[in-house]
């Protein structure tokens, strides 16, 4: 079996589960309590929370532990907006690819009188800095754009609308699901000021994530209860889960280099067979995206059928976001750069993960070629179209 879905979730490493198991074994105190049994989580807790703060470039005190980046989305958005409020300023800029945590939080403030901009995302599915500086307003408050696409993988330059929104003195927060772990992130350097990452996209546990509060950023609670997280998120923190996360990013963070150096190339070997297939096309700039990320459109087929016949041949793969598997629409994302409805449904996502071979690539290669011919056989969209009864589009 090959699994190819590593943009859905990752396998927890060995390192972070003998982290988790071992802390469910003999920490199991609760971190608030002031005796010795509180004290050991106590310390498992902020240890975790220095790696985390390290491995992004920040302050421990500016890491808020989460159940995951839709949490920390929520919260993040949400704390601004707020702030934004209490100055007059209720315009958010983000973009119309985001994930649905994002998108699905700016309709919900919309309905509370905050003003949205979504910004169009150009076929290469990248966003313009010079268009977010177009979009600024006086009374802009927030500008929130994803860091890498959870679809199509895009880098966006963030280090440059980082700077755009520090000169006009607006808040930037990133979702950095798909980027943190994966490529270099650093808030100080990139010019962030909220971030938002999950456990699980990289070897961590699921249930797991962190929201980064620039200092002096003041957060609105979504959790009320106890004094945990500095008042800022109550509950009893899962101190295993956290620490097998810190731990997972640790790990993640000291491997980049090896890791881009394994799957770039892989990746590239898997675009350029696919490429062979007619009418097929690549989705997302093909240089300024995650090592792991592969997405693809196939004219004339339904992408459904596509994933469930490679599974049949072994791959676990996608056809975009994990959240929105259960919905017959096109994705959101390919219909942001470009992608007509018919085409958009014939899409294929893998996000490699580090165990990849060469021999994986070929195997999988072959099998996606030998399924869309296999599709094409038999769909009706396809032969009007080899009939000339309708134009290709790719």
């Amino acid at each position: 079996m090959i699994y190819a879905d590593n943009a859905a979730t990752t396998k927890m490493s060995e390192a972070a589960v003998n982290t988790m198991v071992s802390l469910i074994g003999d920490t199991y105190g609760n971190p608030s309590s002031l005796y010795a049994f509180g004290q050991k989580a106590k310390e498992a807790l902020e240890k975790a929370r220095e790696e985390v703060a390290e491995a992004i470039g920040a302050n421990p005190r500016e890491i808020l532990f989460t159940s995951g980046g839709s949490e920390a989305d929520n919260q993040a958005l949400i704390s601004a907006a707020k702030l934004g409020e209490k100055k007059g300023k209720k315009h958010i800029i983000s973009t119309a690819f985001e994930h649905h945590a994002i998108l699905h939080t700016l309709k919900k403030l919309e309905e509370e009188g905050f003003e949205v901009t979504l910004l169009p995302v150009h076929e290469n599915g990248i966003v313009r800095p010079e268009e977010v500086e177009a979009a600024i307003k006086e009374d802009t408050a927030l500008v929130t754009v994803m860091y890498a696409n959870n679809e199509i993988g895009t880098i966006q330059p963030i280090r440059e609308i980082g700077a755009i929104c520090r000169k006009h003195g607006v808040l930037f927060h990133t979702d950095a699901v798909q980027a943190v772990g994966h490529i270099k992130v650093n808030v100080e350097e990139d010019n962030i000021d909220l971030l938002s990452a999950s456990g699980h996209k990289f070897h961590g546990p699921k249930g797991t994530g962190f929201l980064y509060a620039k200092k002096g950023i003041k957060l609105t609670n979504l959790i009320e209860g106890g004094a945990q997280e500095r008042g800022k998120r109550a509950g009893t923190e899962n101190v295993p889960g956290i620490a097998a996360m810190a731990t997972a990013l640790k790990e993640s963070v000291e491997n980049l280099d090896a890791y881009a150096a394994k799957l770039t190339p892989i990746r590239d070997k898997i675009i350029a067979g696919l490429k062979e297939i007619p009418h097929s096309a690549i989705n997302g700039d093909e240089e300024s995206r995650v090592p792991s990320n592969i997405n693809f459109c196939f004219e004339g087929i339904e992408g459904e059928s596509l994933l469930l016949l490679l599974d049949d041949k072994g791959i676990a793969a996608s056809s975009g976001s994990a959240c929105t598997s259960g919905s017959l629409d096109p994705s959101h994302v390919l219909l942001a750069i470009g992608r007509v409805h018919d085409v958009a449904h014939g899409s294929l996502r893998l996000s490699l993960g580090e165990d990849i071979t060469d021999e994986d690539a070929d195997y999988i290669i072959k099998s996606v070629k030998d399924v869309v011919e296999y599709l094409r056989g038999f769909s009706p969209v396809w032969r009007d179209l080899v009939a000339g009864k309708g134009n290709f589009i790719l």
